[in-house]
């Protein structure tokens, strides 16, 4: 019995040790959280997203990002690394680009180039032919970590995220990896970077954000609404504002949304002055109460990956004003559309995005009240 005892014990020292001292990439800090808020009032529980129609994208999956091109065909952003356009009612199919990264965002500039934000391979420029070009790599020297959304406005700058200067997908398994790893970490490195293609030059517009995410310019192109996905927020940036810091932004940078349910993603336009918002995921109990307790968050990231605390699928998708009010809310609880990035709203039909689906999901527009 001695001799199994002290294997036992071995085997817990063993265990104690690789918890609190194996290497790990990630640096948690503390950081303070409100309680998430019920699924109730302008977050009522429903089930719109439980109808969803499917586009099949012929094995491709994560339609991350979708826009109309002038063109009047519907692009796309899947995993793979390509780009897809379809006509809006699913047919003709066909591949567009393929950047060899992954395309998380993107927008059209007025000659009708697509320009992409790439996870991997930075900010780029695909003209209506195919060919790439890239515009930002690297940022003062440096790499740029993990472009994610991007948005042109109409002068011709052109803005967009970098999620982390910390975690670059290329090298930590990939654009949800990384994230997870940034999100558990909070170190809030990432920041809004600002083109300007008549110079070429990169400037920073505001930094300090927790997953830097989506990106959407107000109607009179004066202000950013961002996405923080790190800490469920949307703030306010003056599109106007150089190298502000979200702990001391001042009058150039505030917060609009505070205390969202999940995690927010990407950020689109839609028709009657909404801008649409996606929820990668739900908001974690775990998550949330390990917020200030950064050492057990390190030993968590030491244990294998399927028991990190990842929230399950739930699909969520909302709309806001720019006065800041709620004005759709769709949901689908049990999760069939699989992290559901935001909304593409044409004349007749919402196209719900995501991040891992097989297919495009689409409503009729009808469907909002």
């Amino acid at each position: 019995m001695k001799k199994y005892a002290k294997i036992v014990l071995l085997l817990l020292s063993v265990l104690l040790l690789y918890l609190f001292f194996w290497p790990v990439p990630a640096e948690p800090i503390s950081w303070n959280t409100l309680d998430a808020p019920a699924y109730s009032g302008k977050y009522a529980l429903n089930n719109a997203l439980d109808s969803l129609k499917i586009i099949p994208l012929d094995n491709e999956e994560g339609p991350e990002h979708v826009v109309f091109g002038e063109d009047g065909w519907l692009y796309a952003a899947v995993a793979s690394g390509k780009i897809l356009r379809l006509k809006p009612d699913g047919s003709k199919l066909e591949e567009f680009a393929d950047t060899g990264g992954r395309v998380l965002g993107f927008d059209f500039d007025a000659s009708g180039n697509l320009i992409a934000a790439d996870a991997i391979r930075g900010l780029l420029s695909i003209s209506p032919s195919g060919n790439i070009q890239i515009l930002v790599d690297e940022i003062s020297g440096k790499p740029l970590c993990y472009a994610n959304s991007v948005v042109v406005a109409s002068n011709g700058s052109i803005f967009f995220s970098e999620a982390s200067t910390r975690f670059s997908p290329d090298k930590w398994g990939g654009t949800f990896e990384a994230s997870i790893l940034d999100i558990l970490e909070q170190s809030a490195t990432g920041r809004i970077l600002k083109y300007d293609p008549e110079n070429k030059m990169t400037s920073i517009v505001a930094r300090g954000l927790s997953f830097a995410n989506g990106v959407a310019l107000s109607r009179d192109e004066q202000t950013l609404f961002v996405n923080e996905t790190g800490r469920y927020r949307v703030w306010k940036v003056d599109a106007s504002a150089e190298n502000i810091h979200a702990d001391s932004s001042g009058s150039k940078m505030s917060i609009f949304i505070d205390n969202l349910p999940g995690y927010p993603d990407n950020l689109m336009r839609g028709s009657d002055g909404r801008i649409w918002l996606g929820f990668a995921k739900p908001r974690s109990k775990i998550v949330d109460m390990l917020a200030d307790k950064p050492l057990i968050r390190k030993m968590i990231l030491r244990l294998p990956r399927f028991l990190w605390p990842v929230p399950k699928a739930y699909g969520h998708v909302i709309a806001f004003k720019e006065d800041g009010s709620i004005v759709n809310n769709l949901q689908g609880p049990a999760g069939k559309y699989p992290e559901t990035t935001s909304v593409t709203e044409a004349e007749n039909r919402l196209y719900i995005q995501s991040l891992h689906a097989k297919g495009l999901g689409w409503l009729p527009r009808s469907s909002l009240k």
